[in-house]
């Protein structure tokens, strides 16, 4: 058992706490950037989508697993960030300068979407979102000139200062760097003033309006953030699939992409990460069981949906922290045993008493 000793406040918010610490995750990046030599470039392209779809969980978990905003309608910031930098790159605008206004377009439609939460909360907030979604879609069909329409449109490399990225490794170092830099950036914001009135406001409304903290402010901020991550990612996901269309960002996908963030883990930054990887790792299962299950079942175009849901269902009801919650309780088990105690993880009403009056 590790025993930390606390005796600053600069030791409570040191993103490394232990030497620990420090070597798992130094030895996760070196493993990262030796990924290339010991996978296969079809395995690298899978871990491609998983660094991608990790960055759009973080914005999303930014937004609803730390400042407590429902967003039903994310893949909306996806499809702006994608088709900003499908379209800007056609104009023969250098990546650098696209990425930036993918995501700060992206930002400006967060802070339009967060506008309704000012008044909005809960179901309200949801169906606030899913409207914007479905707006955001529409008008990526009617803008044919921009878009292409339904018929989508080409998405060519990437050229970073010149340096053309014409291959999966390249691109797969392009990726992990944005990831690594989104992830430092959201663990930075976490530990400052404006993390901490995050999680205040996703704890209890009134009890941060009691203690100063200007609810539309951090509010607004919070989606704007959180959608200037998901255009970062959107922008890296368009050129991964080197062709977009209006289907590829539908209101399936937005539920996917929360649907990730509870199975990783609702709450915590490693939740992307977990709720990235199993996604990514259970559509290939369920494509490979698809040839041993009887034709009635595998064959069925409802499938995949079908067995997520019934993965979410029994994670909401038997492991709510989701799969970073439950290496949480096992790594406590093994620390603690065998004084651990079963009732240590137990779950706790959310809200204060004042609330419930309103």
């Amino acid at each position: 058992m590790r025993f930390l000793f606390k005796t600053d406040y600069n030791q409570d918010i040191r993103l490394v706490k232990h030497s620990g610490m420090a070597f798992w995750y130094g030895l996760l990046g070196v493993l990262l950037l030796a990924a290339p030599l010991l996978l296969s470039e079809y395995f690298l392209s899978q871990l491609v989508f998983i660094l991608i779809y990790a960055m759009v969980g973080l914005g999303l978990m930014l937004l609803s697993g730390f400042t407590g905003q429902v967003s039903i309608g994310h893949a909306a910031f996806l499809a702006v960030g994608a088709y900003t930098e499908a379209y800007l790159q056609s104009r023969g605008w250098p990546f650098a300068a696209s990425l930036a206004a993918a995501a700060f377009l992206s930002a400006v439609a967060g802070v339009v979407v967060g506008l309704p939460a000012l008044r909005t909360k809960g179901m309200y907030l949801a169906i606030a979102t899913l409207a914007f979604g479905f707006i955001v879609e529409e008008a990526v069909v009617r803008a044919e000139s921009i878009t292409g329409g339904n018929s989508g449109k080409q998405v060519g490399r990437i050229e970073l200062f010149g340096f053309p990225l014409d291959s999966e490794e390249r691109f797969y170092y392009l990726t992990l760097a944005l990831t690594v830099g989104v992830t430092l950036l959201v663990l930075n914001l976490l530990r400052s003033p404006t993390g901490r009135a995050f999680v205040a406001v996703r704890d209890s409304e009134i009890s941060a309006q009691s203690m100063g903290i200007h609810l539309a402010r951090y509010k607004t901020i919070a989606f704007a953030l959180s959608a200037a991550i998901a255009g970062v990612a959107g922008a890296v996901y368009a050129h991964k699939l080197r062709f977009i269309s209006p289907e590829q960002f539908t209101f399936v996908q937005s539920i996917e992409l929360l649907m990730m963030i509870v199975i990783g883990g609702l709450g915590f930054v490693h939740g992307a990460f977990f709720g990235a990887a199993f996604w990514v790792v259970a559509q290939q299962l369920i494509v490979l069981a698809k040839d041993y299950l009887p034709p009635w079942i595998g064959q069925q175009a409802g499938l995949q949906p079908t067995v997520f849901g019934v993965i979410l269902i029994a994670f909401v009801l038997f492991e709510p922290l989701g799969l970073y919650g439950r290496w949480l309780k096992v790594r406590t088990y093994l620390e603690l045993f065998p004084f651990y105690r079963r009732g240590m993880f137990r779950r706790q009403k959310s809200y204060m008493k004042s609330e419930r009056l309103k």
